[in-house]
């Protein structure tokens, strides 16, 4: 099982930018598929991004264009920069690890995740 621990939520205005980290526990990070998923309130969980060992990316179309998700390998550690927030982007915002080799954006294929960070925008 692999531990995760998400920090950089806040409160923002629309158009602002925020960035999301997430750790990661254990020596397999750089093989993991590394993903973000939110939940609004009254909402279900819904994909955010994705990126995979190869560095390959998926986005849900909400957030193409202005949602980039990175990784860092030797730091244990995976990115959501957001740009251009809207009030819509406010939710909790999950952390989640797979082993797939590849973009997954079903939270079924991702068997560990974080606690969650706030983010909340203001219109």
């Amino acid at each position: 099982q692999v531990q995760l621990v998400e920090s950089g939520g806040g409160l923002v205005q629309a158009g602002g930018s925020l960035r999301l980290s997430c750790a990661a526990s254990g020596r397999t990070f750089s093989s993991l598929l590394m993903g973000w998923f939110r939940q609004a309130p009254g909402k279900e969980r819904e994909f955010v991004a994705a990126i995979s060992r190869r560095d390959s990316t998926g986005y849900a179309d909400s957030v193409k264009g202005r949602f980039t998700i990175s990784r860092d390998n030797a730091n244990n550690t995976v990115y959501l920069q957001m740009n251009s927030l809207k009030p819509e982007d406010t939710a909790v915002y999950y952390c989640a690890a797979g082993r797939s080799s590849w973009v997954r954006t079903n939270d079924d294929d991702f068997g560990s995740w974080g606690q969650g960070t706030q983010v909340t925008v203001s219109s």
